[in-house]
């Protein structure tokens, strides 16, 4: 998995694994991230340094913008973290949690959206996320809701079974329970209210919508959850 992650063509063209497009989810993508900023602003945790985990093409952080002063990534993919570069005032580093540049810690909130999902050892990561916060820092955490009604509905079709690059899968009970193993307190469910391309969604059931008509945002209730704990 981590000579695919690396690999030119996991953010686009990728086939069984990856994105086919992801610069075709920017639009949903944004306006999904800057309402979950909103939900962290609203709980007084959007001010100081912030440093994502799997930050992809950057667009996360380039919506933290106006919620952060200071803005740090972290991406698996060199083409994906050469993307992000292209923002201005993000500072990305291309590698694993291993091998972060000196100064990297001391964060205010670290995030990570759509990644526990991947991890093999997913405490040993929880654990050294927690490393890099300050001593009042917060994590935050999101992925997809394998408690949610969608996969009692959908089974084997469940959109985020995706083999093998999603490994663990999450429902409200686990994910924290994972965060109380970690030693994290103070932990808050928040909501994640995911919006994605028409076309996209559509697609999952056999209907392909294109053009502009498939790039309209939508907004699917009950697919993620995403937690925040202090450490």
């Amino acid at each position: 998995m981590n000579r695919v992650y690396g690999g030119g063509k996991y953010f686009s063209d990728g086939d069984m694994t990856g994105y086919r497009d992801y610069t075709s989810q920017e639009k949903s993508l944004r306006i999904t991230f800057r309402r979950f900023l909103s939900e962290l602003r609203r709980r007084g945790f959007a001010s100081g340094r912030i440093l994502e985990v799997g930050c992809g093409y950057g667009y996360f952080l380039d919506e933290a913008r106006d919620f952060f002063p200071y803005l740090f990534g972290t991406e698996l993919s060199p083409e994906a973290a050469a993307h992000a570069r292209t923002l201005p005032g993000i500072a990305i580093h291309t590698g694993d949690m291993d091998s972060l540049p000196a100064g990297w810690d001391n964060f205010d909130i670290t995030i990570t959206i759509n990644v526990i999902e991947h991890i093999y050892k997913p405490l040993e990561f929880i654990i050294a996320l927690k490393q890099t916060l300050k001593a009042s820092g917060r994590i935050v955490v999101a992925t997809p809701d394998f408690g949610s009604f969608w996969y009692k509905i959908l089974g084997g079709n469940w959109p985020s079974f995706k083999i093998p690059e999603h490994v663990a899968f999450y429902t409200g009970k686990t994910l924290r329970l994972l965060l109380k193993k970690a030693g994290f307190r103070d932990i808050r469910e928040i909501p994640f209210r995911h919006v994605f391309p028409i076309g996209l969604v559509t697609g999952k059931f056999g209907l392909n919508i294109g053009g502009r008509l498939g790039q309209i945002p939508v907004g699917i209730p009950k697919t993620m959850i995403a937690f925040s704990a202090q450490k």
